[in-house]
């Protein structure tokens, strides 16, 4: 693709980045078979060639719309179109590029500023967890709409102490939404690494990812957020005190494997991030060499279960394999169901800002499942977890969960 980037952009870092990305475009429409949203509206303009030109158009001097802004908004950022691109297209870094350059220049309508401020504040706050449990109390009175945002309780249940005396030791994420909506992952997360022998830690200092703020109009306020947990994390991964970042949110650790991409600029945590990222594991990549020690040290698993791979697993992370190898050397009978590449309309906070799209890729993915006959759906996002469970009758739970339950008494702590 040939570009003529406006004067005001050309010469920045920006631009720069942009330019690269934008000539390997050839047009193909390879994308188009495997974009969500184009598949619901059929529209160009809400699909990655769509977006891509769009996107053009306002670096090369075209003054954007609220009609560019909503088409940027509608895309779930699941980057099914960079595993399916030929030429090797980075679309997630130009959609980040698009979107703040566009935000800076379309004012919101008021109740979208609202919304998304709130969001920002809420699930970043440490009242987030109080708020859930007030949540839950009055469940029974409240719209369905927000019910289905209110998950069940999940009992965390104890963590064997002697975990901590363990000679490998890893670090776990904190500060998000997690450990008030589901507490029970982390804690079956640790007592299964304690079945391994391996001990976990929360670290004081570091919080959330990072991702709300960043995909919700506040760019800057993320990447303060990245550079805290980088103080917090980095020296304990360098002095040894624990040997990796293990993350049980396929949200989350998509986000943290990129905070060297998105502090490149950054002349004193650009170097920090590039170590950091080196020492970041999702829980399978952790366990994946430990399969057989883990499989001899648990009890019969559900067979008939539906592995829903997250976007952030499968396309930012490229783990889909490796995943669902593990699995099944851990004796899950996974079945297959159809367009299992695309997503579920979770997407963070998607749900939320764009709630009629959201609901139709959730019935469309609960849809193909339905035909697959299964007792159970596992995953390994919490955002997933949660959005699809809110559809469905059949349990929709985390796979490390299901692992927990079946941990062999003695080695369950």
């Amino acid at each position: 693709m040939q570009t003529n980037l406006a004067s005001w952009v050309r010469d920045t870092e920006q631009g720069k980045e942009a330019d690269e990305i934008l000539r390997r475009c050839v047009h193909c429409g390879f994308c188009q078979a495997t974009c969500p949203t184009y598949q619901i509206l059929g529209d160009e303009l809400d699909s990655p060639r769509g977006r891509i030109y769009l996107i053009k158009q306002v670096l090369e001097g075209q003054e954007p719309t609220r009609a560019t802004q909503e088409h940027l908004d509608r895309c779930l950022t699941c980057r099914n179109c960079e595993t399916t691109c030929p030429s090797g297209v980075e679309y997630g870094a130009l959609i980040d590029i698009g979107r703040k350059i566009v935000d800076e220049r379309v004012e919101r309508p008021t109740e979208q500023k609202i919304k998304r401020a709130a969001l920002r504040g809420l699930l970043n706050s440490p009242a987030f967890g109080p708020a859930m449990k007030a949540g839950r109390l009055v469940k029974g009175f409240l719209p369905d709409a927000l019910k289905a945002k209110l998950p069940d309780v999940r009992p965390a249940g104890d963590v064997p102490a002697q975990a901590a005396t363990h000679a490998r030791q890893v670090i776990m994420l904190s500060g998000c939404v997690q450990p008030s909506m589901m507490p029970s992952i982390d804690a079956a997360t640790r007592r299964v690494l304690h079945a391994v022998g391996i001990g976990t830690r929360v670290v004081t200092g570091s919080g959330c990812c990072g991702a709300i703020n960043f995909h919700l109009d506040a760019q800057e306020a993320g990447l303060k957020q990245m550079r805290a947990n980088i103080d917090a994390w980095l020296p304990l991964l360098e002095s040894g005190a624990a040997e990796a970042v293990v993350m049980n949110a396929s949200g989350c650790g998509g986000m943290v494997k990129e905070y060297a991409h998105h502090l490149r600029h950054d002349p004193v945590y650009g170097s920090k991030a590039q170590r950091l990222v080196a020492h970041v594991k999702d829980i399978s990549e952790l366990l994946a060499p430990l399969a057989d020690t883990l499989r001899e040290r648990i009890g019969p698993l559900p067979d008939s279960v539906a592995f829903h791979p997250p976007c952030t697993l499968q396309h930012w992370q490229g783990l889909r394999a490796l995943n669902e190898k593990l699995l099944a050397q851990l004796g899950f009978v996974l079945k297959p169901f159809n367009e299992s590449h695309l997503c579920c309309g979770s997407a963070g906070t998607y749900s939320v800002t764009q709630p009629e799209l959201s609901a139709k890729l959730r019935e469309r993915k609960l849809g193909h499942i339905a035909q697959a006959q299964v007792s159970c759906i596992v995953s390994s996002n919490i955002g997933c977890i949660g959005h699809l469970q809110a559809g469905s009758s059949v349990p929709v739970r985390h796979w490390i969960e299901v692992v927990d339950e079946a941990l062999i008494p003695g080695f369950r702590g």
